[in-house]
């Protein structure tokens, strides 16, 4: 593999079910190392293109390429640098999770002599060897069937990691093993996964694409994305004394700062005034300061807001839905 090269390439890729258009012109690639998440509403295409990127199902248009292989040409040849974890992953019921990753081991070509090592490495990585070494799938929790599943993906070494929905039906606890897993992967293998838990995608993901009616609306990081799309930090203070003159003094801290909102004095004439600012600066300790020596004000509390995952994902969403109700970007029918 050339490791200049992105591991993933993807080139105008277009699915359509008869009259029905899943992804359309989709266009991305993956580095080698890089963890990615693939965000977007249901039905917005995401099952789709991991599908097709994995081999499984074919594009009506566009390239894919996984490790520089083609994908249309030759889906036999890149299913060997994919490990894929389906949304609803089909684990036998009766098989013990020994029994069922050495046989997974032989469908996927390991040599014989490097099954026992590499099925005990998997299961000590996704922390089966204690409790469910010897149990039979069907009686273990979702968490340890999840665990298995990623087991499973990992197990043959790919260059390439696609999980959808690693997460999903998980408690607070077993999402975060299965986060540390994935943490665990990084700069090994390329990982794709999609989740609808963004904090967890937010955390794991160094890039995230987000999907919506079948257009890419959004790719970047975090940071980058929060710039794009809300642009603004909130400051909230509590805070008593002149408040009409609170833009004057923070017009002379920095011209980006603005109040945009100011609550009701409370009984000891408190009230919530809120900040913004454009810049991706921390003002908080400057305002502390500034406040703290002028007379006319006494400040209670301070607290800084930064739009999250799930703010960026709606402002994302609604700027593409906007778009295509003006007649911009409107998906086929």
């Amino acid at each position: 593999m050339n490791i200049s090269r992105p591991t993933i390439e993807v080139k105008g890729l277009t699915k359509n079910y008869k009259a029905v258009q899943a992804i359309e012109n989709l266009s991305f690639e993956v580095a080698r190392g890089e963890i990615v998440g693939l965000l977007g509403p249901n039905g917005a295409g995401k099952s789709t293109t991991m599908r097709i990127l994995c081999g499984l199902m074919p594009a009506t248009s566009g390239e894919a390429y996984i490790c520089g292989i083609s994908v249309a040409r030759y889906p036999s040849e890149v299913k060997r640098q994919i490990g894929y974890m389906p949304e609803h992953n089909p684990l036998p019921e009766d098989l013990r999770v020994i029994e069922y990753l050495r046989l997974r081991a032989r469908l996927k070509g390991l040599p014989s002599k490097k099954i026992k090592k590499r099925v005990n490495t998997v299961m000590d990585l996704c922390d089966l060897n204690r409790k469910a070494r010897y149990r039979i799938i069907g009686k273990l929790s979702k968490g340890y069937r999840q665990r298995v599943g990623v087991a499973d993906a990992i197990l043959s070494e790919p260059k390439v990691i696609i999980m959808d929905e690693p997460t999903i039906g998980l408690d607070p606890h077993q999402i975060l093993n299965i986060r540390n897993l994935i943490n665990s992967l990084r700069s090994e293998m390329t990982v794709v996964l999609s989740s609808h838990i963004l904090p967890e995608i937010e955390q794991c993901c160094d890039r995230i694409i987000i999907i919506n009616h079948g257009h890419i609306v959004a790719n970047g990081t975090p940071q980058e994305l929060r710039k794009d799309f809300i642009p603004t930090i909130t400051y909230t203070l509590n805070i008593k004394g002149e408040i009409e003159q609170l833009n004057t003094l923070f017009t002379q801290l920095d011209s980006s700062l603005k109040i945009v909102d100011k609550g009701t004095p409370d009984s000891e004439g408190f009230c919530e005034v809120y900040l913004e600012t454009s810049k991706d600066k921390d003002f908080g300790e400057t305002l502390i300061e500034s406040i703290a020596r002028d007379p006319k004000f006494t400040l209670k509390a301070l607290s800084q807001t930064k739009p999250d995952l799930e703010n960026i994902f709606m402002a994302a969403t609604k700027r593409s839905w906007d778009q295509t109700i003006d007649g911009k970007n409107r998906p086929k029918k």
